[in-house]
């Protein structure tokens, strides 16, 4: 046996353990719409808009200003994760703000966050 093998060097099956995961396993669209959130942040632009709405509520305006972007370039990335239900906005006269869609999705974002860290 070697010290870099990181497999198993039988074939011995845990069937007991084996079928409980199975049986506890998501479907296949779940498990698309968890990749698909992934994906999402797969995208610097996409990453560093939800870092500043992580901070606080922010106009395109104000967004565009903090990325150093066009308001049509963060308009377009804010359409993709509205669509991906990343994303909420609001109106106020002429301005729209955006904000996270809920907890979880901030949640999982500073997780990623401090695991880097």
């Amino acid at each position: 046996m070697h010290d870099d093998a990181i497999f198993c060097e039988g074939n011995c099956v845990h069937e007991d353990a084996a079928r409980t995961v199975r049986e506890k396993m998501p479907s296949d669209e779940v498990f698309a719409r968890v990749t698909g959130f992934f994906k999402m942040l797969g995208d610097g632009t996409r990453a560093r808009i939800i870092w500043a709405l992580d901070e606080r509520e922010l106009c395109v305006c104000d967004l565009a200003a903090v990325l150093g972007m066009t308001k049509s370039a963060v308009s377009h990335q804010l359409s993709i994760l509205r669509q991906a239900e990343l994303v909420k906005f609001r109106r106020e006269g002429k301005n729209v703000f955006y904000s996270l869609m809920d907890e979880h999705v901030k949640g999982m974002f500073e997780s990623g966050m401090l695991h880097i860290h």
